[in-house]
């Protein structure tokens, strides 16, 4: 709670400087809310903690559009320079993401509501979609400019079948995975491309390389929701999502050292989302070694949420959030 109360108390003046990738905050309280609540259903956790961080969750949505959209309405040059920047274009989809998700959270509580972001979520975020496809198109980007957060608009698409399952027909969700699916394996060669022949990230961006755990993870959970069945392709996806968690905690000493930056919310939501493919592997398994490796995902998870949230707040004091770059 305390972060929600930070956020809303940013001066006015540094309300022009508001960046639009606060809604990734929202997505990874969302993202921990979902790992508790499906921990409730298989685990039997407690029902109080899900119900805990969904109206952390809410109430940071909320009032994060709130003051995004005051800023929309006083500082419309700043937005506009948003949409028109290679990186922050692509969270602008966060947004549409976090409602997509509370629709998630708030499914067997509210389904009313629940439907509601879900429809607002997925139309929202197919216009991100071909906007920022047709942005790419019509600019002249340098390969610099490519990295793991260009999968949030395109890929995020995945995330609809999981929400919009019995809300609306199948050959609809199929047609948002499939988007997600294709563009996640070209996104995913443009970046390994840029990693591997150019320079390195800046500092600030490397955070963003958790990133390439979620297209698979929840490509995983959403192939499931389609098709309920836990096949070749199925296992190809949670096994891709587990070797790039692997993958970056190799890479530890990358990141251990990093000045923070807001992008540092970037390791909070595809902790979750492995965290939740997991969870469902033991579920649909029944395997004790899933059931573990959820308990120590599930804490790893936790522990980073917090982690962020704190220097989020810790950083917002300092009053070094919400500046000019």
């Amino acid at each position: 709670m305390k972060q929600s109360e930070t956020i809303k108390h940013i001066p006015s003046n540094r309300l022009q400087f508001f960046p639009i990738m606060m809604f990734a905050v929202v997505m990874g309280f969302s993202g921990l809310s979902l790992v508790f609540s499906k921990m409730e259903e298989i685990l039997s956790f407690s029902y109080f903690i899900s119900l805990v961080f969904t109206i952390v969750s809410t109430l940071l949505f909320f009032i994060i559009f709130f003051l995004y959209g005051k800023k929309f309405f006083k500082y419309k040059e700043e937005v506009k320079k948003e949409l028109a920047h290679p990186i922050r274009v692509n969270f602008f989809a966060a947004f549409s993401i976090s409602m997509l998700l509370l629709s998630l959270l708030y499914r067997n509580l509210w389904q009313e509501l629940s439907f509601g972001f879900f429809i607002f979520g997925a139309v929202v975020h197919i216009f991100f979609t071909f906007y920022t496809i047709k942005y790419w198109i019509n600019n002249n980007l340098e390969v610099q400019h490519s990295n793991p957060a260009w999968f949030i608009p395109i890929v995020g698409n995945i995330i609809v079948p999981i929400a919009g399952k019995g809300f609306i027909d199948d050959s609809i969700l199929y047609f948002y995975f499939s988007i997600g699916i294709f563009f996640w394996i070209i996104l995913f060669a443009i970046i390994l491309n840029r990693i591997i022949f150019h320079n390195q990230f800046a500092a600030k961006f490397m955070p963003t390389l958790f990133i390439l755990i979620a297209p698979p993870a929840i490509g995983f959970i959403s192939y499931i929701k389609l098709t309920s069945s836990l096949d070749f392709f199925a296992h190809i996806l949670y096994s891709l999502a587990l070797f790039f968690t692997i993958l970056v905690f190799v890479m530890y000493k990358n990141y251990i050292n990093i000045k923070f930056f807001i992008s540092w919310w970037a390791f909070t939501f595809p902790m979750a989302a492995v965290t939740l493919a997991t969870l469902l592997m033991y579920d649909l398994t029944s395997n004790s070694f899933y059931a573990v490796l959820s308990y120590i995902l599930a804490f790893i998870t936790t522990f980073v949420v917090f982690l962020v949230a704190k220097e989020t707040i810790k950083h917002m004091f300092k009053k070094e959030i919400c500046i000019m770059e």
